[in-house]
């Protein structure tokens, strides 16, 4: 004989009362079937919303009484048709003794847990009645026994207690002679000594099948719902959680203690005495294996068992902590602490105690928060008069997060796993709990953060190993929209060669912008954000800042000052930050150095390489010679792409205003060239080199030796500035004529000598590594203690929309490492 139990959602339309009949009857091939049936999904809370709505004399409860009554007739026409018309009068019968019911309430005004026991009652026995009708009429052999004929408990209303003496004597004298292959029980209902119907609390379907289980020593128990199992988590916060094979019954009750809905705790006790297994099985996915539960979680031999089997949490949750100097050394401050919870009936969730007993810290639903402060600073009144302890301290709008395995104890590391994920990505831990048996490490956090911690609890020790990263990119014009498609190309060798997920969640030009936690599709990002809401740098931010994505990166393409400025929000949320501004980080030395510092506090990577050398590895390079303990002691470079573009192009039959025209066409130069020929963009380059060789410099320390004329840097709009080259177009010829009559190549070089550092258009002699710098070309020269003569070159295209862009890609692959 085995026992399924069916809840609300599995009975919770025709449709699935049909799948329930349908598994009933291929249960009853092989042996008898007892299935334990639910209300109908939501009547419960139908009835007891009527219920209240009568106590008050509010004469809506008709209204919901009309709700519940065609529920259940359209449910029995829709499973019989109209040809039925005696079981139709039958269950108009029952709902007419509902209505009954209600009236009374109303004309008495009195709702009490007895009376509520009763009123609940009538949703078990509706559904009960319908299927097991509908399976009688099909020519089924079944029948519906009544479970207040067979549980009985003590007179405790809404949540009693089984005398199973006298319950195991009704259950095994009825079942050793029924002879229907299938009987329904409806769940949840029991009735006292006195013969007064109560219920059996929170979970009370699955504990009337599990009583009913452990009486007949089944073989198994089935517990059928709308999921294929226990998951490994939440699978509506971690779309990548997947049903669990194997749990032992310890598992099983720690998950459900803490959070996971399938089964309720005390459901376990009965069958876990008789170690009768449950299955946790789908109504919806019949086939689906779904969860066993046993009295061992071990997998089948050969395969990889995760010491970790799951991961839940419990929302609502206040901290509550008891603190005080005078509790040191002193004894009875817990028993006092714990009697008072006790008394006021506030169930303990979570405790902490530090080893000094300074404190004692634990957890309670949100709730019961105000009554436990309450009764326990009056109880602790007098101490806390005395400043002996202090005023109990409530911390609010947290939760409980919890890694769950038998198997945890046997493995080193698991919570430093645990703790240093979560610290990765900013997740604060308020509290600590973990009990000698290590088959639960539980931690509380802020609710906020529940959804990130579960994702990546979830990616560190359930999923290979493909990391997720969510990428949000503001400044989508000629770089920004290269480093998309370059992207869009690059996703598949990035989870197929990398075991990376890259997932862009954010786009915005200077006009629209695009957010989508879930991920952009790629394929018409460009429709998406034509069409997108109002570009917002604050509400760019804002966005992120509420989607508390788990290893997010915030790209910045763009020369935006007030974008710059908002790095610090973005790294004090652990976000990420890739920038090709050039503007934080060669702006106050002071605004650098907190960046650093932000970046290292909150373990948020900030990454800068496109900023000198677009695509080139130079500033990766010169950390590396850092962190390895070398020291710089001088850099010569050529850092302008466009600057060397314009003096490799320009010669006696060229106009220097006309190469400078073409370079910006082309894209070589800013929008506004002034800021490329002031030197000013290079000067900005050289002063990040030095910052990151360990030099404490600021812009205005370095000497911009200017190559342009007075009047030329005095021209306030782009257009003036055009016209002034042509007007001088003699002093840039004069220029190059000195350069060719001194067989030399113009160069606007950056020099760093260790202390000081200036920028300048030179002279190159031939032989020189920056002679033959052709095109766009960048070159960097590092003299170092390790390469005092000879330096390290790094050389390449420094200019371009596609090296830039790529830049960007491989700082955001870099955050990984960081």
């Amino acid at each position: 004989m085995n026992v399924l139990k069916f809840g609300g959602t599995s009975v919770g339309s025709a449709e699935n009362i049909e799948r329930v009949i349908s598994i009933l009857e291929k249960s009853a091939i092989n042996s008898k079937v007892i299935g334990v049936v639910s209300a109908i999904g939501g009547i419960t809370d139908l009835l007891l919303s009527a219920g209240e709505l009568a106590q008050t004399k509010d004469k809506g409860y008709l209204e919901c009484f009309d709700t519940i009554r065609n529920i259940h007739l359209e449910m029995l026409s829709s499973l019989l048709g109209s040809k039925n018309t005696a079981l139709l009068c039958n269950l108009e019968a029952e709902l007419q003794s509902l209505k009954d019911f209600l009236d009374g309430i109303y004309l008495i005004n009195e709702l009490s847990a007895k009376t509520s026991d009763k009123l609940v009652s009538f949703g078990e026995l509706l559904s009960s009645y319908i299927i097991a009708e509908t399976m009688k009429s099909r020519g089924i052999n079944a029948e519906r026994k009544n479970s207040q004929d067979l549980i009985v408990t003590n007179s405790v209303f809404s949540k009693a207690e089984v005398k199973y003496a006298k319950t195991n004597e009704n259950v095994t004298n009825y079942f050793k002679h029924a002879e229907e292959a299938i009987t329904i029980l409806p769940g949840f209902i029991s009735k006292s000594e006195n013969g007064e119907i109560t219920t059996l609390g929170r979970g009370g379907s699955d504990f009337t099948a599990a009583i009913v289980a452990a009486a007949l020593n089944v073989e198994k128990l089935e517990i059928w719902t709308d999921v294929s199992g226990m998951f490994t988590t939440n699978p509506k916060a971690v779309k990548h959680a997947f049903p669990i094979e194997n749990l032992s019954y310890q598992e099983a009750m720690e998950l459900s203690h803490f959070g996971a809905k399938v089964i309720y705790p005390p459901t376990v006790q009965p069958v876990l005495d008789k170690n009768i297994p449950i299955f946790i099985k789908n109504t919806m996915a019949p086939e689906d294996i779904g969860t066993k539960i046993s009295s061992s979680s071990a997998m089948a031999s050969g395969k990889n068992i995760n010491p970790v089997k799951g991961i839940s949490n419990v929302n609502n949750i206040n901290l509550l902590t008891l603190q005080g100097n005078g509790m040191v050394g002193i004894p009875g401050f817990s028993k006092r602490l714990f009697e008072t919870l006790a008394q006021n009936k506030i169930n303990v969730i979570f405790i902490t105690q530090a080893s000094s007993e300074h404190s004692i810290c634990f957890g309670v639903e949100a709730g019961d928060s105000n009554l436990a402060k309450e009764s326990i600073d009056e109880t602790f009144e007098n101490e806390i008069s005395l400043r002996k302890i202090d005023p109990l301290i409530v911390e609010k709008e947290l939760s409980i997060i919890a890694l769950v395995g038998d198997k945890m104890k046997s493995h080193q590391g698991i919570s430093g796993k645990m703790f240093s994920t979560l610290g990765k990505n900013n997740i604060n831990i308020r509290a600590i709990a973990q009990g000698a048996s290590e088959k639960n490490i539980s931690a509380v956090i802020a609710e906020k953060d529940v959804k990130k911690a579960l994702n990546t609890l979830h990616e560190r020790f359930f999923e290979t190993p493909t990391k997720q990263l969510n990428v949000y990119i503001t400044g989508v014009g000629n770089v920004g929209e290269r480093l998309v498609e370059q992207i869009k190309q690059q996703k598949g060798y990035l989870k197929e060669q990398l075991k990376l997920n890259l997932k862009v969640v954010g786009l915005s030009n200077s006009r629209t912008m695009v957010l989508d936690a879930s991920g952009i599709n790629l394929t018409n990002w460009k429709d998406k954000l034509k069409n997108g809401q109002k570009a917002s740098s604050k509400g760019f931010l804002e966005s992120a800042r509420s989607y508390n994505l788990r290893n997010s990166i915030f790209v910045d393409v763009t020369a935006n000052a007030e974008i710059a400025a908002s790095y610090p929000e973005y790294l004090k949320e652990s976000i990420a930050v890739v920038a090709c501004n050039k503007i934080a980080c060669s702006s106050n030395f002071d605004t650098y150095n907190q960046l650093k510092s932000l970046s290292r506090k909150y373990n948020a990577p900030f990454l800068f390489e496109t900023n000198v050398g677009a695509g080139l590895p130079v500033i990766d390079t010169l950390n590396n010679l850092v962190a390895s303990g070398d020291k710089i002691t001088s850099i010569q470079a050529v850092l302008s792409g466009s600057l060397n573009y314009i003096f490799n192009n320009f010669n006696d039959k060229t106009r220097f205003h006309d190469i400078v025209k073409k370079a910006q066409i082309e894209g070589y130069t800013e929008p506004d060239p002034r800021i490329d020929l002031s030197g000013v963009d290079v000067a900005r380059k050289i002063l990040i080199l030095a910052r990151e060789s360990g030099i404490e410099m600021n812009l205005e320390d370095i000497d911009n030796q200017s190559f342009l004329t007075p009047e030329n840097e005095q021209a306030n709009t782009v257009e003036a500035f055009y016209d002034s080259l042509i007007e001088h177009e003699d002093h840039f010829q004069s220029l190059y004529n000195s350069a060719k009559n001194n067989n030399a190549q113009l160069k606007y070089v950056a020099d760093f000598n260790g202390i000081k550092a200036q920028v300048g258009l030179q002279e190159i002699p031939e032989g020189h590594p920056f002679y033959n710098l052709e095109g766009k070309d960048n070159i960097v020269m590092y003299y170092t203690k390790r390469y005092p003569e000879q330096p390290m070159i790094i050389k390449g295209a420094g200019a371009g929309a596609e090296v830039t862009a790529s830049g960007l890609f491989a700082d955001i692959i870099r955050t990984l490492n960081k």
